[in-house]
């Protein structure tokens, strides 16, 4: 019998000053049975770091689907605007999204970031809408440990970092731009 994705329910209070974007979101998130808490989190500080008032940012079937990325957001005829992955996507797969969207974000996280990009950016040179940006593991790990079944998080984005704060505590991260 195949496991079940597990549902969590997040309530975002995102306060972005370096866009000037507030608002709230109450997220329905399917984790599936092989994502980590960590992978989890980091998708809902992706959705929140990119959020705006049109509502378009959705998350999408994510590992359950080789085709798609963890959030897109689509323009009313349905063409891909925005594709946004969480990890460390191979060069292949973000050469084929840049095809794809008008813009790709990769939000990469993970002891072996600096490698990854060691080994993908100059393949990646030729990509002119794609946008790399980095978390550090230490950093990401402690956003892990807010994930819970019904989670309401308190997101302020300044000066490239965000602070993540709930009712159990908080965690600090560096949002780095690669590219």
């Amino acid at each position: 019998m195949a496991l079940r994705a597990t549902i969590y329910k997040a309530d975002l209070n995102i306060a972005d000053n370096d866009r000037g974007y507030y608002g709230s979101h109450s997220l329905t998130v399917a984790r599936h049975p092989s994502e980590t808490d960590e992978r989890m989190m980091v998708r809902l500080l992706a959705y929140a770091l990119f959020a705006d008032s049109d509502d378009s940012l959705e998350f999408t079937r994510g590992i359950s689907a080789t085709e798609e990325p963890d959030l897109w957001r689509k323009d009313l005829t349905g063409a891909i605007t925005q594709w946004i992955e969480a990890g460390l996507p191979e060069e292949r797969r973000l050469l084929k999204a840049c095809g794809k969207s008008e813009e790709v974000i990769v939000i990469a996280y993970g002891r072996n970031t600096g490698i990854w990009w060691q080994g993908v950016r100059d393949g990646l040179e030729r990509a002119d809408n794609l946008h790399v940006y980095a978390l550090a593991a230490t950093e990401t790990a402690v956003l892990a440990g807010l994930a819970a079944r019904k989670m309401t998080l308190n997101i302020n984005v300044s000066d490239a970092a965000a602070w993540v704060s709930d009712e159990a505590g908080e965690a600090t991260l560096q949002v780095q731009k690669l590219r």
